[in-house]
């Protein structure tokens, strides 16, 4: 069994990134400093993620594909060791996933509802399970599916709650500027 170092992983992916958004960046000819930050916040988000779900990553040639599946929802939560560890794990879940309900709408348009919100984060969560799939020490979890999504939306959800409050904010300061004429 050989086990791959998440600091290899994480370089690879800084690699790929910084090509893709230099290729980007050329593309457009002028780099939008606030979108910029935004990516790279969407960037450490999901190496957060992967660190989370993938490390240590161990491969085992013999178990590939020896695929570990829950598809009961919380029928494991009571098989932990002891209750702290289950907590760590259900609201480590859930948190991972909050800055993703909060950064996807802010840094794309079209992501301008819940049900687009949080079905992106789904779908970001089902392909974590599906890609765990292979490696032997991993375990495809709907439980972990069902957390990461209400992170997702609890992240939203404060989302709305900052958008709502700057909009109303800046209604206020315009009818207070103005009524001074």
């Amino acid at each position: 069994m050989r086990v791959i170092p998440y600091v290899y992983i994480a370089a690879v992916y800084t690699a790929i990134y910084l090509l893709v958004r230099a290729a980007v960046s050329i593309r457009n000819k002028r780099i939008d400093w606030k979108r910029e930050r935004l990516h790279i916040l969407m960037y450490i988000n999901l190496l957060v993620i992967i660190y989370f779900t993938f490390s240590p990553l161990l491969l085992d040639p013999d178990a590939v594909f020896n695929c570990r599946i829950n598809l009961i929802p919380f029928v494991y939560l009571l098989d932990y060791e002891n209750e702290a560890h289950m907590i760590f794990n259900v609201f480590g879940n859930i948190l991972m996933f909050v800055p993703t309900g909060i950064i996807l709408p802010v840094l794309y348009k079209r992501l301008d509802n819940c049900f687009k919100v949080v079905g992106t984060g789904f779908l970001m969560s089902l392909a974590i399970e599906i890609l765990q799939l292979p490696f032997a020490d991993r375990t495809s979890d709907v439980d972990d599916l069902i957390m990461n999504t209400l992170g997702v939306a609890i992240g939203y959800v404060l989302y709305m709650i900052v958008h709502y409050a700057r909009n109303l904010g800046k209604q206020k300061a315009s009818l207070s500027g103005g009524s001074r004429a």
